[in-house]
C-alpha cells in the first residue's frame, strides 16, 4: 500500500477529517427522533423544570430503565441553553467527538500516526456513528466513555501512570453510570483479554486493578445514592407493574445482565445473527473491509500471538459475541465498539502490500460505493423529500465531482479508493441529513403540533392531550404545560382550552358532549419503522394517520 508520507497528503487528510466533524454535526437542528430521544430529552427536561437531579421522571411517574449520566449532562445543557434540540443533541456528539480523540490517542500508541488518521476518519463516517449523532440515545456516551477507559488504563499499565488510572476509573463509571454494567466487559474485556493472550501473568494480578475496582466503586456512589433515594427506600412504589422494586438490584444486574438472560422486567427474543446483519450495514462503508481485517488479524496473530496487540479485538469481539448471545437486541448496541473496529480496519488497510489484495479491496469498495449512491438515487426518485433544495443539491453535486476527479489528484494507489469510500459516505450522509430527515421528521406530529403551537396559541390556553398517545416529542417541544385527558373527563375544561388528539379519538369526545374547532391538522406515521409504501410517495397517503389540534369548549 501506497504510504501518504508527505506534508500534502497528510493535510488532506486532516482536511476530511475536518469535513467528517462537520458532517457528525449536520444533523444537530434536525427534530429529536422519537420515541427514545424525545423520552430522554423529556426526562432530562423535567429533571430542570423540577430541580430535581436525583430522581428520573417520565410520564409524571417514577421511571426505572436507565442510570442517570447521561441526563445529568443533558440536565446541565439545558440549564446553560435552555431547551433545544442543539441542545439536547450537542454533548452526545461531543462524546463521539472525544471518542474520536481516544480513537486517535489509542491508535498512535499501538501502530502510527497515519493509522491513528485513519482510524478517525473511519470512525466518523461510519453509517451508525453519523444516524447515533442525529438520533442521540445513551450511545454517543457510551462510544466515547468506552475508548476513553480503555486508552487510560493502557497507558496506566504500560506507563504505571496513577493519573491515568483514575482518569480511566472515571470514564469508566461514567459509562457504567450510562448503560449499567455490561460497560465493564467491553472495557474489562480489552485489557484482561490482551494481558491473557499475550501470557503477563504479573501484569494481570497487579495491585492496580484492585484499586481500579475501588475507585470505580467509589465514583458512582452518586448512582446508586439516586436509586436508593428514589426506589429502595419506597417499596410501596409501582415499577414495571409491581411494588418493591429495588432500583440498586435494576442498576447491577436487571437494568443489563437481566435482559441478556431474559430473566429482568424487560425482555426480548434474540437472534444469534442480528449483529452481523446489522452490522453490515451500521458499518458502512468500511463493513466489508472490517470483517476481512478481523480475518486477517486473528489469522496473523495466531502466527505470532507475543508480537501483536488484542485490547482491539477482544474489546470488540467479546462484546459482539455476548451481545449476539442476548435475547434482547436493538441495532445501536454495537456503536459502543465502532472505535475498536476502526482501529482493526485502518492498521489492516496500512498494512496492504499485495497487489491482488489491494485489487480486491478497489473492486470491493467501488462495488459498496456505487451501490450506497444507487439507494440514495432511488431513495430520492421514490421519496422526493420537499426539503431537497438548492443548498444541499450544490453540496452533493459538488462532493459527486470530487469523487470523481478529485482522489486522482491526491492520491494513488489504494489512497484513491479510500478518499473515494470517504467521499461517497459524505454524499450519501448529507442527503441524509439534510433532505431526507428533516423531511421524515415532518411526519413525527406530536413534535410538529407542538412547535405550532408555540407560535399560534397568544393566549397562551392550556394544552390537553389525548391519553391514549404517546406524547414525548408534544411535551418536549411544547412550551407550555401538557395534561393528560380522558373523554369522560367532564368537569376538567373550565375554559376554552386547547387538545391534541388522532382524528380517531374525536369522535369519542363528540360522544360526551364536548364541542370544538380544528385548528391544524398533521400527518403521522411512526418514522423509526420505514416501510416501502410510506417511502414511496404515490403510496405514501395511504399509509399516514392524522391528528388534530383542536379548540376546545367548556364541558356543559
Amino acid at each position: 500500500m501506497d504510504q501518504p508520507n508527505t506534508t500534502n497528503q497528510t493535510k488532506w487528510l486532516y482536511l476530511f477529517i475536518g469535513l467528517a466533524v462537520v458532517l457528525n454535526f449536520s444533523g444537530l437542528f434536525i427534530t429529536i427522533i422519537g420515541p427514545d430521544g424525545n423520552l430522554y430529552a423529556t426526562i432530562a427536561k423535567t429533571m430542570v423544570q423540577r430541580n430535581n437531579y436525583a430522581n428520573l421522571y417520565a410520564w409524571g411517574n417514577d421511571w426505572l430503565d436507565k442510570p442517570h449520566f447521561p441526563f445529568w449532562v443533558t440536565a446541565l445543557f439545558f440549564k446553560c441553553f435552555g431547551f433545544s434540540t442543539w441542545a439536547y443533541k450537542l454533548p452526545g456528539i461531543l462524546f463521539v467527538m472525544m471518542g474520536a480523540a481516544y480513537t486517535y490517542r489509542f491508535a498512535k500508541a499501538l501502530y502510527n500516526k497515519q493509522i491513528a488518521l485513519w482510524a478517525v476518519l473511519i470512525l466518523l463516517t461510519s453509517q451508525h456513528i453519523i444516524l447515533s449523532n442525529n438520533d442521540v440515545r445513551a450511545e454517543p456516551y457510551l462510544t466515547g466513555l468506552i475508548i476513553a477507559a480503555v486508552y487510560c488504563f493502557y497507558k496506566a499499565y504500560t506507563s504505571n501512570k496513577l493519573g491515568q488510572l483514575v482518569l480511566a476509573c472515571l470514564f469508566t463509571a461514567c459509562a457504567v453510570m450510562t448503560k449499567g454494567m455490561f460497560a465493564l466487559i467491553t472495557i474489562g474485556g480489552a485489557i484482561v483479554g490482551h494481558l491473557i493472550i499475550t501470557r503477563q501473568w504479573k501484569q494481570l494480578f497487579h495491585w492496580r486493578w484492585l484499586l481500579a475496582m475501588v475507585l470505580v466503586l467509589l465514583f458512582i456512589i452518586p448512582e446508586i445514592w439516586c436509586l436508593y433515594r428514589q426506589f429502595d427506600i419506597h417499596p410501596e412504589k409501582i415499577v414495571f407493574g409491581r411494588t418493591g422494586v429495588s432500583g440498586i438490584k435494576f442498576f447491577f444486574w436487571d437494568s443489563q445482565f437481566g435482559r441478556f438472560f431474559n430473566t429482568g422486567p424487560i425482555k426480548g427474543h434474540g437472534d444469534p445473527s442480528f449483529f452481523v446483519h446489522t452490522t453490515l450495514w451500521a458499518f458502512l462503508p468500511w463493513s466489508l473491509l472490517l470483517f476481512a481485517a478481523i480475518f486477517q488479524f486473528i489469522k496473523k496473530g495466531i502466527k505470532n500471538v507475543q508480537a501483536q496487540e488484542w485490547y482491539c479485538l477482544c474489546g470488540s469481539m467479546i462484546t459482539f459475541l455476548l451481545f449476539s448471545a442476548s435475547k434482547f437486541q436493538l441495532p445501536h448496541y454495537i456503536v459502543i465498539v465502532f472505535p475498536f473496529f476502526a482501529i482493526i480496519t485502518a492498521q489492516y488497510l496500512f498494512h496492504l502490500t499485495s497487489a491482488k489484495s489491494i485489487k480486491a479491496v478497489r473492486i470491493t469498495q467501488t462495488v459498496v460505493i456505487v451501490l450506497m449512491l444507487l439507494v440514495i438515487a432511488v431513495l430520492q426518485y421514490f421519496y422526493r423529500p420537499e426539503t431537497f433544495g438548492w443548498l444541499p443539491c450544490i453540496i452533493i453535486f459538488a462532493l459527486f465531482i470530487a469523487l470523481v476527479f478529485v482522489p486522482a489528484k491526491i492520491a494513488a494507489g489504494m489512497q484513491q479508493t479510500i478518499v473515494r469510500t470517504l467521499l461517497a459516505a459524505f454524499i450519501v450522509n448529507v442527503y441524509l441529513n439534510l433532505c431526507f430527515y428533516p423531511s421524515l421528521l415532518h411526519y413525527q406530529s406530536g413534535s410538529e403540533a407542538a412547535i405550532w403551537l408555540n407560535k399560534n396559541n397568544p393566549q397562551k390556553l392550556p394544552v390537553f392531550i389525548d391519553d391514549g398517545m404517546f406524547h414525548d416529542d408534544a411535551i418536549f417541544y411544547l412550551d407550555e404545560p401538557l395534561t393528560e385527558l380522558k373523554p369522560d373527563a367532564k368537569g376538567v375544561i373550565t375554559g376554552p382550552s386547547i387538545l391534541y388528539a388522532n382524528t380517531g379519538v374525536i369522535n369519542d369526545y363528540k360522544a360526551h358532549g364536548w364541542s370544538f374547532t380544528v385548528l391544524k391538522t398533521f400527518k403521522r406515521y411512526p418514522v423509526t419503522r420505514l416501510k416501502p409504501a410510506f417511502l414511496n410517495h404515490n403510496t405514501r397517503d395511504k399509509e399516514l394517520s392524522e391528528t388534530q389540534v383542536v379548540l376546545l369548549e367548556p364541558v356543559k
